[in-house]
């Protein structure tokens, strides 16, 4: 209906007509400049009549006006990302890619390198020491027993020695391994079957050619190999650690052996076979207990060590729990435990050759062979614990890493 000029209804809006499909869309097309209209009059209104009540209609109207115009914009984008899939999808694979890659990549490994050095170094110690032995034996019925007798030092030396070479040689590679476990695992074993290789042509080239020589390079080059496939699991460091420790283990081994005599009076060993085999057993024990102590203590310092490296190249690096500790301070254990399955596997021709020399020879066989697994178990069980309590000793009351309440908020 149309309202007359100069009637009481003059000023109000023309009202649509139902039922009219035209009226209806104008009136949806033009909601949003029907809005600053509206804002334009009410706030006319307001400054002619300086009434608040005026004043509150026209930011009412201003509110509507703004959600009313905001409203189609907003429905215009949804319906454009809803309608390109294609464009989202790039959208989403283009923010992914601007993010920083977090844990894409193996763990390094600190002193990889220096430690392959130190392990070749130390093989190729054994390697002389055992040859000279053998070359000055006046006898072939000697050279056999130093040989049994040096054979576990050449063995723990080539799996120390390939399991560090291998996992210098994965920490080389770095990224072009990954965390691919099998591709880690075969790049490990080949860098250990290279040690291998190379210590039995050595053995060949500088030793008597005899059987006892052919079993040393045998063994030695089976050892590199099982070496460098246990290099091959993902947890680098924690094998770094276990190298390390293992290579001090042994070491330290070598070492002791100039305090045994002291030690044999110190336990009471006389003129009496009882007293000697017992002052023997305590020797072995503490050398046992000792190098426990120093397998864990190095493993522990080892990780301790690529902690502080990983934390200076990303903060935000996770740490490690308790179990790769006490994986690193039973791995010399684990180690000397696997090369005394080698020798009596590997070498056990050797080994019965030299027992078949002699009632004596044959009763130090066995009790050399009981004395090494005994050490092997003393360490596993020793360097575990110790490295457990050097760790649990750097963590802090359960309170500590709580973090702290913000003011006005509740927990």
């Amino acid at each position: 209906m149309t309202k007359q000029p100069g009637g009481s209804a003059a000023a109000e809006f023309d009202q649509p007509v139902a039922g009219d499909p035209t009226t209806a869309a104008d009136s949806g097309t033009t909601r949003s400049e029907t809005a600053p209209v509206q804002q334009a009059t009410g706030a006319d209104r307001a400054g002619a009549t300086d009434d608040a009540e005026a004043a509150a209609d026209a930011g009412t109207h201003a509110t509507g006006s703004k959600t009313a115009v905001g409203q189609p914009a907003t429905g215009a984008d949804r319906a454009s990302t809803t309608d390109d899939p294609d464009a989202a999808d790039a959208e989403r694979d283009a923010s992914t890619d601007d993010e920083p890659a977090t844990g894409s990549g193996p763990a390094p490994v600190p002193g990889a390198a220096l430690l392959a050095l130190l392990a070749l170094g130390w093989l190729a110690a054994m390697l002389w020491s055992t040859r000279e032995a053998i070359n000055s034996a006046a006898a072939g019925v000697t050279a056999i027993s130093l040989s049994a007798f040096a054979l576990p030092g050449v063995i723990s030396a080539a799996l120390v020695a390939g399991a560090a070479f291998a996992l210098s040689g994965v920490d080389l590679l770095g990224h072009r391994v990954g965390e691919r476990a099998t591709l880690r695992f075969l790049a490990a074993t080949g860098a250990g079957l290279l040690i291998g290789l190379a210590t039995a042509f050595a053995i060949n080239l500088t030793y008597a050619d005899n059987a006892t020589t052919n079993v040393i390079a045998g063994t030695s080059a089976a050892a590199a190999i099982i070496g460098g496939a246990v290099a091959g699991a993902r947890s680098a460091p924690t094998v770094g650690a276990v190298v390390a420790a293992a290579l001090g283990t042994l070491v330290f081994v070598v070492a002791f052996s100039r305090a045994r005599d002291p030690l044999f009076d110190l336990f009471g060993a006389g003129d009496t076979q009882e007293s000697l085999v017992g002052a023997a057993k305590w020797v072995s024990r503490t050398e046992s207990l000792l190098a426990g102590v120093v397998a864990g203590l190095l493993a522990f310092g080892y990780l301790a060590w690529a902690r502080r490296r990983a934390i200076r190249r990303n903060p935000d690096a996770p740490a490690l729990r308790w179990p790769a500790y006490l994986v690193a301070g039973a791995g010399p254990g684990l180690l000397l435990l696997v090369a005394e399955v080698i020798i009596r596997v590997g070498g056990r021709s050797l080994l019965d050759l030299a027992a078949a020399l002699s009632e004596a020879d044959a009763v130090a066989q066995t009790s050399l062979g009981t004395s090494r697994v005994d050490n092997g178990i003393w360490v596993l069980f020793v360097g575990a614990l110790t490295a457990l309590i050097a760790f649990g000793r750097t963590l802090g009351p359960a309170g500590d890493d709580d973090p702290e309440p913000v003011a006005g908020t509740e927990r």
